[in-house]
């Protein structure tokens, strides 16, 4: 008995190369830092103080600036990972495992 196969779906689709994005240059994570200037103020600050009070975190002074910049990096990281470019029709693998 023989079973029939099922089409693939991107027969005759041209593939997308999964060709590297490019990293974003010094001078283009500066103007990211310092567009984001509100007023003399900083958003980033603005942002920290405003989860920690929905968080009710008593956030202390001097830890301030380092949760800014851990979120800073975490927002560069989360850049070139949004700026990755995938196919279309990319899935995500069915197993995961560390």
């Amino acid at each position: 008995m023989t079973t029939k196969r099922a089409k693939s779906l991107t027969k005759g689709k041209a593939k997308t190369s999964r060709a590297r994005a490019p990293k974003p240059t010094r001078a283009t994570l500066m103007r990211a830092k310092t567009s984001r200037k509100t007023g003399g103020r900083d958003a980033l600050d603005s942002f920290v103080d405003a989860a920690a009070h929905a968080l009710d975190l008593k956030l202390e002074p001097a830890w301030k600036s380092a949760v800014k910049t851990n979120l800073e990096v975490t927002l560069a990281l989360a850049a070139l990972f949004a700026g990755f470019p995938l196919p279309d029709d990319a899935e995500p693998a069915p197993i995961f495992s560390a």
